[in-house]
């Protein structure tokens, strides 16, 4: 008879085989991969067992070579474009909404290892943690094979939303067209609030409302305070164009 846990390493290890498959890279070290899919909450209840880290040091250092292979791509594929506007590209790029959705994409939350608090709240769908396993599961495959194949994994992911980039549907300057809205439509311009900051040092996550007068007419999340007030900006200008308007 299996001791617990014995009786789900195999079932571990199809589902791990199905995310290399995805990704299309296979581990040779494959305790980074487990690493990358190990969340504190796990940690946190094996403690007395066996040492589990939690994967918040590749989230760390994944968030550098994201933006790495991202500024690279924006680079080489913008060769006429100027600092500001690369910037606002990656910004809208690696952003958390952006990184949930490719990890969601892949199935991702399938695969976490989660305690079973976190389990019960949602957590293999929440996107934060979405996110930063994303970023965790890039690291470990640069850690474990190079900047080649993890290279390959953001060129796959992140070459298909260019296109919008390119044509002005993403790394726009939200917050100026907003407030030109803002001023034209009411007459004042918009002022934030940030009302929320969560998240451990290294991986701040600031909310910020935008405000016309009185009344918030949106509300945006992102890793600065810039980047919160951007999302902000850009969930007002779609209430504005679906007619939603300032009170008066």
């Amino acid at each position: 008879m299996c001791k617990p846990g014995e009786e789900t390493k195999s079932e571990e290890q199809s589902t791990t085989d199905e995310l290399e498959s995805s990704i299309n890279y296979r581990f040779v070290n494959r305790q980074l991969l487990a690493e990358a899919l190990t969340h504190r909450s796990y940690v946190n209840e094996r403690r007395g067992h066996e040492r589990v880290p939690d994967n918040e040091r590749l989230e760390f250092f994944g968030d550098a070579v994201l933006g790495l292979l991202v500024g690279k791509m924006l680079f080489t594929r913008f060769p006429e474009s100027r600092e500001g506007v690369l910037a606002r590209m990656k910004a809208s790029l690696v952003d958390e909404e952006t990184l949930a959705g490719l990890a969601a994409a892949m199935g991702l939350g399938r695969h976490l290892r989660l305690g079973r608090g976190e389990e019960r709240s949602g957590g293999r769908e929440r996107r934060s943690l979405l996110a930063n396993t994303y970023e965790a599961l890039l690291a470990a495959v640069y850690l474990d094979g190079g900047s080649e194949p993890a290279e390959r994994i953001v060129e796959r992911d992140f070459a298909p939303l260019l296109a919008g980039i390119a044509s002005g549907a993403s790394g726009r300057d939200f917050k100026t067209e907003f407030q030109e809205a803002a001023q034209s439509r009411f007459g004042t311009a918009p002022t934030y609030a940030l009302i929320a900051t969560d998240g451990p040092p290294h991986d701040r996550r600031f909310t910020v409302a935008a405000f016309v007068g009185s009344e918030q007419m949106g509300e945006g999340s992102g890793r600065s305070k810039k980047e919160a007030e951007q999302a902000a900006a850009r969930e007002c200008l779609a209430r504005l164009a679906g007619g939603v308007g300032a009170e008066g």
